[in-house]
């Protein structure tokens, strides 16, 4: 017999600080207890630096210290906690997941309908009008929904009593445990009673808990899969192949792992950009949906700017590349998905532990009312019925599901409105924030930047500035590229956080950047302002020789509308802004913020920033630039447009796509709603268990009772989650 053993090695991959990566898709997750499980098991291997599940996605990505751990271990460690480890592929991922949900649509429709013939059966028995029913009638009527319920609960049952004996069998108890043994216990009573001939038996208890248990799993796991497929949409945009141009002319398709920076590719019309790149040759227009929002196609020729993911329209293309593979625009929204999706918020963890100790809880609960109702002297039948009430009607399930599915839906309208999560904890921090700081440059004002005067590209030291911008993302820099038609960047570049960025060339130093990081003096800014008032300065050094450009961006279109908003909202706004003076002051002016402070440097920011948070005031700190990274990083939470250069968005906690500033807006709506509904779950999970539990311990509750009971808090909590759905406008920009 030939043994197959998978190479787990084959599937690490380089991670951040030196640690091995790897993403496994992970069978047998049921709720987040499970989750809480899987974290806890993998951390206690030594060298493990961090592990986290994607409930929605059943995604675990581990970092670890692989000579401290083996591959081999961690997939071993799974196993042993009752889950099974595969490579994870996303169309795999997606095609258990469809076969998971067709699995609960059958066992949810094969319970509905044995719940309704027996309960039939139970209504001819219990019914007070009907006077003929003779105990041997009445026997056989159970055992006919005996034979109803056995097959029934085998079938349905199987997603729960499967996860539970994996839980028992690694030693751990999950939320799945005390409802399998409730089912189980419901089923064997009433056979019990059956034979002895009792007048009652509780088989439709069973049948309907697994029903109603089935239903929320159903609703949770369909409401899961949407917010997925958000994901799966923007994976599906990034191309697999791209026709490059060799240099000899020949256009071959090669893998897009095979592109590097500076390769010229072929983008034929219709196609799909592969890369992020500089127009080289050719003229058409592009859907840029992804990055602006817009559904308008966006004419681009020689110089402009393209994007992966974005699509060609009527005529080839020439791009010549400038991010390769893995750093491409597209790449980094794919990882903020990916990170929000991984990460963990305080509300979450909190629901985690509560969880996680509410399962032994509901044993004991069960087993004490057990055994108290049994020395009371009931006996062992009556009360066992009533400890089966009480085991079902605790069952944290509503309180599992509390935080999860309203993050779930949270992030589905956030992703919709163009924010992107980088942090777990973001919507609990926007939803507190009540002032908000913005940057000027490419925050209030769009990207899109144009010099006021036409450059003289015969200039040395602007051709080569030119080349220096390909290696920033900032806008001025953006616009410098655009404007000088630059191709090839350089190889050794600099960057200097809130300054700009220099190289060494030909053994002088060019630098890009503020006119103070140039060594511009203040004579050549009054001189330079005053030709062009409200103008910002990009500043250009090449050894001696140095030059101030003029440039003016336009304000976001909606900007002024947002600004309005939020001051009606209560929000105080504030601009921080490295920028000359009278170009902060006219976008102030415009937008009718009073408080503004124009040339401030990093340091500033932060300052003022720990002067409002000496105030009392949580600040929400949107910026895109080099010098907006460390406030981005230091605030109470922040935001940053996707076209931020790759520093700012490592710091920011969440992204927004698109030209517009309303998501910053919609962020804060959605997660002020967000909040507030979890705070509501957890009060409906709290409330109902101080209400149900007392109740079902007195004996005034049947399993059945129970069964709804328990299904009804957890379809409360899954509907007052969805609810976070009414009322939005918001449009998605994929």
């Amino acid at each position: 017999m030939t043994v197959h053993m998978r190479d787990w090695d084959a599937f690490i991959t380089p991670g951040k600080d030196g640690n091995a990566h790897m993403d496994l898709a992970v069978e047998g997750i049921t709720c987040a207890a499970c989750m809480g499980e899987i974290e806890r098991g993998l951390s206690r291997l030594p060298g493990i630096a961090k592990a986290r599940v994607n409930l929605t996605s059943h995604r675990l990505a581990v970092d670890w210290d692989q000579s401290a751990t083996a591959a081999d271990d961690i997939v071993s460690e799974l196993s042993r906690l009752g889950y099974t480890a595969h490579p994870f592929d996303p169309a795999s991922a997606r095609e258990r997941k469809d076969k998971t949900g067709q699995m609960l649509l059958r066992a949810m429709a094969v319970s509905g309908f044995a719940s309704m013939n027996i309960m039939l059966l139970s209504i001819s028995v219990w019914s007070g009008n009907v006077t003929d029913i003779t105990p041997e009638t009445r026997d056989l009527f159970h055992w006919v929904s005996a034979l109803i319920a056995l097959p029934t609960v085998v079938y349905a049952g199987r997603p729960f009593a499967y996860s539970a004996f994996k839980a028992i069998r690694s030693g751990r108890l999950n939320m799945d445990v005390p409802i399998t043994i409730g089912v189980s216990l419901a089923v064997i009573l009433s056979l019990v009673q059956t034979i002895q001939h009792h007048s009652h038996a509780y088989f439709e208890s069973a049948v309907m808990l697994l029903f109603f248990l089935l239903v929320g799993r159903y609703l949770d796991h369909n409401m899961r899969g949407k917010t997925r497929s958000f994901a799966e949409n923007i994976a599906a945009l990034k191309a697999e192949v791209a026709a490059r141009i060799g240099d000899d002319g020949l256009v071959r398709e090669v893998p897009l792992s095979k592109i590097v920076t500076g390769d010229l590719v072929l983008v034929a019309a219709g196609e799909r950009v592969p890369v992020d790149g500089v127009v080289e040759d050719g003229r058409s227009e592009i859907d840029q949906s992804l990055v602006t929002g817009e559904s308008v196609l966006v004419p681009v020729t020689a110089g402009e700017r393209v994007y992966a993911g974005t699509v060609n329209g009527d005529g080839p293309l020439k791009v010549r590349v400038s991010a390769e593979t893995g750093a491409t625009l597209l790449d980094e929204v794919n990882r903020l998905l990916e990170t929000a999706a991984q990460a963990k918020s305080l509300y979450v963890r909190l629901a985690d532990r509560a969880a996680q100790m509410y399962a032994p809880l509901v044993h004991t609960a069960a087993a004490l009312t057990f055994l108290g109702w049994t020395l009371w002297g009931l006996g062992w039948q009556p009360s066992l019925v009533i400890a089966i009430s009480v085991l079902i009607i605790t069952c944290p399930c509503a309180l599992g599901l509390a935080v999860p599915a309203v993050q779930v839906v949270a992030s589905g309208q956030l992703f919709r409105a163009g924010i992107l999560l980088n942090s777990g904890d973001a919507i609990e921090r926007l939803s507190d924030a009540d002032m908000i700081v913005f940057d000027k440059t490419g925050t209030l004002t769009s990207a899109e930047a144009e010099f006021c005067e036409a450059l003289d590209l015969k200039d040395p030291a602007v051709a080569l500035a030119g080349r220096l911008a390909l290696s920033s993302r900032h806008p001025l820099s953006q616009a410098m590229v655009k404007a000088t038609h630059a191709m090839v960047p350089f190889d050794m570049v600099q960057e200097v956080s809130g300054a700009g960025i220099e190289a060494e060339v030909d053994g002088k130093v060019l630098r890009l950047g503020s006119p103070a990081f140039c060594g511009a003096d203040d004579k050549m800014l009054e001189t330079a302002l005053a030709a062009h008032p409200g103008a910002s300065l990009l500043g250009v050094r090449y050894g001696e020789d140095l030059r101030l450009l003029p440039l003016r961006q336009q304000i976001r279109p909606d900007a002024k509308n947002v600004v309005a908003d939020l001051k009606a909202r209560g929000y105080g706004i504030e601009i921080l802004s490295g920028d000359q003076t009278g170009a902060v002051e006219s976008v102030a002016r415009e937008l009718g913020i009073d408080a503004w402070t124009a040339g401030v440097k990093p340091a500033d920011k932060i300052a003022r920033l720990e002067e409002l948070k000496a105030e009392g005031r949580k600040v929400l700190m949107v910026g895109d630039g080099l010098n907006d990274a460390p406030a981005l990083a230091g605030a109470y939470v922040s935001l940053s447009p996707v076209t931020a250069v790759h520093l700012s968005q490592a710091a920011a906690d969440a992204v927004f796509l698109g030209n517009k500033l309303s998501p910053v807006a919609d962020a804060l709506r959605i997660s002020i709603r967000a909040r507030n509904a979890i705070e509501q779950n957890l009060w409906i999970s709290a409330i109902y268990n101080v209400i149900a539990v007392p109740i079902a311990v007195a004996g005034f509750v049947t399993p059945l009772v129970a069964a709804v009971a328990m299904s009804l808090s957890s379809v409360a909590v899954t509907a007052n989650a969805l609810r976070l759905r009414w009322g939005d406008t918001s449009k998605s920009v994929i």
